[in-house]
């Protein structure tokens, strides 16, 4: 698959949604008290490494990184479509929301105390992850945590309709914990956990807990 070819569509279609996808999302953490327990964690790790800025790649209208924020962190976020940074900085001024890509971030080396994935990774290739993830790597303190969230599954789908309804050219990868955690552990770093919300049916998710090695 072409690089610039997915990051195309990509950026196109959640340019399409975006304000579509804002609203259908805008309360889905007050809704579920697994994804809020789950940032509670991660809040406290952030904190008891030390705290410091932390990232939310892939942000989308910016709601997690609100919540990180309400939950005391000093929380920005980036992503890939400016049509989504747009939606989040009306929805949400005064935070920070930059454009940039996961392939290829825009963050200093060790600059960020967390960093977190939530529904993002489901859109990079499977020859594309362990680059996502060195940068990271590189872009996390030692000992700082990355927490991801993504769609559990085998194989990939082209998802040609979006929300409200919208015409929409972007792959969804679904992947199995085991194998995240794996290529987590051959770019440095230590996984402390996995979480399945909703095992066993269609729209199953995992939540993985991971932290950058201290040394390597």
């Amino acid at each position: 698959m072409d690089t610039d070819d997915w990051l195309t569509n990509t950026r196109i279609s959640y340019d399409t949604v975006a304000a579509s996808y804002a609203a259908l999302v805008r309360d889905a953490i007050a809704g579920h008290q697994y994804l809020r327990a789950a940032l509670a964690l991660f809040a406290d790790s952030v904190r008891a490494a030390g705290g410091g800025p932390v990232a939310d790649v892939g942000c989308g209208p910016g709601h997690v990184t609100a919540h990180l924020y309400e939950l005391g962190l000093d929380a920005f976020g980036i992503d890939l479509s400016p049509g989504m940074i747009d939606v989040a900085r009306r929805d949400h001024p005064g935070l920070r929301f930059d454009v940039g890509s996961m392939t290829d971030p825009n963050l200093a080396d060790v600059s960020v105390a967390g960093l977190l994935a939530w529904q993002s990774l489901i859109h990079i290739p499977d020859e594309q992850v362990l680059t996502v993830f060195r940068h990271f790597h590189r872009a996390l303190r030692p000992g700082g945590p990355l927490q991801l969230l993504f769609h559990i599954g085998d194989g990939s789908q082209l998802k040609t309709e979006g929300y409200g309804g919208q015409p929409m050219k972007v792959h969804v990868h679904l992947r199995q914990p085991d194998q995240v955690s794996s290529w987590l552990r051959d770019t440095g770093f230590d996984v402390e956990a996995q979480i399945l919300l909703n095992p066993g049916e269609h729209a199953s998710q995992a939540l993985v807990f991971a932290r950058r090695r201290l040394h390597g």
